[in-house]
């Protein structure tokens, strides 16, 4: 792609701006992956384990996971900075039908994802305002309209806007951590009995491992997310793996310390047992006011990773739309450095699928799509180490082949393990991506006749 003027104040259609850099790259991973599962899911975990060694060596290991799934990924985005995301690498890597389908995989995950962040942003305004209960729709389509607005005035605005509240979050976070070591009085938890319930049989450890280590895995994702702006980084060679390493780094500390901090506060039986366990070790550490605190808490972190969803599902219909898989107006760029048509797409597909309700069956769905995309990728890095040995690496995978290896075999294992839990969604996410090939079909065919009247190939190079 041509260099930018980003002084500029028309944009040639398909370019985009490189003025992103490595704080950027941090906020968009920590905004993302950063959820109000940190508050949630602490509970699921402890439930399963119910040790405090062992509740913490899970969240480490995810930790571990997810960095070292980035290792194999830095090397993909920094040798294809180009938008898109996983899309563009199983395009290189295996050919036209599978960046086809990754990308729509992709584009459905992440559009299903803005849906639900969306509604949970509403779930938590409505709890901190009861008057607001009974407008949960509204309130979620007018928090998409909002950040569809503040992202339409430019590249600068939304990654502000992404810098700003993930400082939030994190700041606050820190600050609940603190708390709960400071202010509360709960003693050790080690000295509470557990119930009966978590008293597992020795047989029943490793799957409680198991299941405990997929909740948490769950929890990190997001930890990619740098990947789909590296074509707007002013130098992804540089940027890419310091934004991402400290990312995921990040995440993990924070996990870890929130999770000390809610042992510290929290007896284990109260914590196995607890929905919500960040709202009552705030109940318990700021009494009457901290269901409030977490709420705004709760708002604030699920804002940071909607605006993240909102930013990178318009880059994959850019990608796909500038390589002509689909329609052209999809790479348009307004003067702000904006995909402005694709991101009109996305807020109007999401603000359909509040409306319908009908994200609630693809969220059952989205973990195996999400997995689809990591094994995508994993296989993507040892196609291409084969294929083009020669292609410029401006970054190589630490421990290549056994950890990108590692992170397969882990991902096709977590696959596997999802599908016979779920057969059923497992199944329908079968069939949702073998709908993809006829849709293919039709878009190459039309594409081929395109090209062979205009005799002129408008497919950038890579």
């Amino acid at each position: 792609m041509p260099p930018t003027n980003p002084g500029s104040s028309v944009r040639p259609t398909g370019h985009l701006l490189r003025i992103l850099g490595v704080g950027f790259g941090i906020a968009i991973i920590v905004g993302g992956a950063i959820g109000s599962g940190i508050l949630r899911t602490p509970g699921l975990v402890a439930a399963q384990l119910g040790s405090p060694a062992l509740i913490i060596s899970v969240w480490l290991v995810g930790g571990i996971y997810a960095f070292c799934c980035t290792l194999s990924v830095i090397e993909l985005g920094a040798m294809l900075p180009r938008a898109g995301g996983w899309y563009v690498f199983s395009r290189r890597a295996f050919g036209e039908y599978a960046g086809f389908s990754v990308g729509c995989i992709d584009w459905i995950a992440q559009a299903v994802a803005v849906a639900y962040l969306a509604v949970a942003f509403a779930d938590f305004a409505a709890e901190l305002l009861p008057s607001l209960h009974g407008y949960v729709k509204l309130v979620s389509v007018a928090s998409v309209i909002v950040l569809t607005l503040l992202n339409w005035l430019g590249l600068r605005a939304g990654s502000r806007t992404q810098e700003l509240t993930c400082l939030i979050k994190a700041l606050a976070l820190i600050a609940f951590v603190v708390a709960c070591f400071v202010i509360s009085p709960q003693g050790a938890p080690d000295a509470v009995p557990l119930p009966a319930s978590l008293a597992a049989p020795k047989g029943a450890l490793l799957l409680g491992v198991l299941l405990a280590l997929q909740a948490v895995i769950i929890t990190y994702d997001g930890w990619y997310f740098a990947i789909y702006f590296t074509e707007e980084d002013s130098d992804p060679a540089r940027n890419l793996p310091r934004s991402s390493m400290v990312g995921v780094l990040t995440c993990l500390a924070v996990y870890v310390l929130v999770n000390m901090a809610l042992l510290h506060v929290l007896p284990m039986n109260k914590l196995a047992g607890s929905e919500i366990p960040g709202a009552d070790a705030a109940m318990a550490v700021f009494g009457g006011q901290g269901k409030q605190f977490i709420l705004v808490l709760a708002m604030v972190t699920v804002l940071s990773a909607l605006n993240a969803t909102v930013l990178l599902s318009c880059r994959i219909l850019f990608g796909m739309g500038r390589d002509g898989w689909l329609p052209r107006w999809l790479a348009s760029v307004n003067a702000g450095g904006t995909p402005s048509a694709a991101l009109l797409v996305v807020s109007l597909a999401s603000i359909l699928l509040i409306l319908s309700g009908g994200y609630e069956k693809l969220i059952a769905v989205s973990a195996f799509l999400v997995v689809v995309l990591y094994l995508s990728g994993f296989c993507a890095l040892f196609a291409l180490r084969v294929r083009e040995p020669d292609l410029p690496r401006p970054f190589k995978a630490w421990g290549y082949p056994w950890i990108n290896l590692g992170v397969l075999l882990a991902s096709a294992a977590f696959l596997v393990a999802t599908v016979v839990g779920d057969l059923k969604d497992a199944l329908f996410t079968l069939i949702l991506i073998s709908l993809s090939y006829p849709v293919y079909s039709f878009v190459a065919r039309r594409k081929r006749l395109r090209l062979s009247a205009s005799h002129d190939i408008m497919i950038p190079p890579e």
